[in-house]
């Protein structure tokens, strides 16, 4: 049986220059994150918990260092290729819930499936599949505007693992929510993660992130403390 991590980053930097400064929003991180883990990212702001996601995420590119998914070195694939893996491979959360306004909650969840080919009657399907399983269906037409904190962040959860990605990265899933919505939401959190989904969360909050996710590295000022270079568990 294959040891190949699902993502493995060594020496990972993003820098910006900012005037005649440069900004190391992220200096010398390594890990390796393996299948069905939950790990959480832990810092403060600026600690560059958020640059490091969006890198393991494709959304940004590394300054310089390596990520591998599935053992293939991301900087050879062409920009067709990182998409793909964005549309296929990934699924993302966001603090704001990046909801479309004028868009139902089915019609949200129906987006994730509108690039890789779903056909009209299927995304339905699934989006309605997906909503009911968390609790929502009787919002399927109702619109963001209409909803609770916590029902749009489930909508967004739904849209994010509708698509069966292999892996979910969480920015501050539970950052505007209250104490009751954000516990449902690490609650449902853990329930995709005991189902085989492999969860990456940002988080400030130290507390949610020993008291959910399996595994915590921690992040300052761009570096990683607390694990050893390469991943190793502590």
């Amino acid at each position: 049986m294959s040891t190949q991590p699902f993502l493995r980053a060594v020496d990972l930097c993003r820098h910006y220059r900012r005037g005649p400064h440069i900004v190391r929003a992220l200096d010398g991180v390594s890990l390796d994150v393996e299948r069905g883990e939950f790990l959480s990212l832990v810092g403060s702001s600026g600690s560059g918990k958020t640059t490091l996601l969006n890198l393991l995420a494709g959304l940004d590119t590394p300054t310089s260092g390596s990520l591998e998914v599935d053992g293939v070195d991301f900087s050879t694939l062409s920009r067709r290729q990182r998409s793909s893996y964005r549309a296929i491979k990934v699924g993302m959360i966001f603090q704001s819930f990046n909801l479309i306004s004028h868009y139902t909650a089915l019609q949200n969840v129906e987006a994730a499936l509108y690039f890789n080919g779903t056909p009209p009657k299927e995304r339905r399907r699934l989006g309605t599949a997906a909503l009911e399983q968390l609790g929502l269906s009787d919002r399927l037409m109702h619109r963001p505007a209409d909803l609770s904190g916590g029902e749009q962040q489930r909508v967004a959860i739904a849209r994010a693992v509708v698509k069966r990605p292999e892996v979910l990265f969480a920015d501050e899933p539970t950052g505007n929510l209250d104490l009751e919505n954000a516990d449902q939401i690490a609650t449902l959190l853990t329930s995709l993660n005991k189902d085989g989904l492999t969860i990456i969360m940002v988080t400030h909050n130290a507390e949610i992130a020993s008291a959910i996710a399996r595994r915590s590295i921690r992040l300052h000022y761009g570096r990683m403390l607390g694990e050893p270079a390469g991943g190793q568990r502590t």
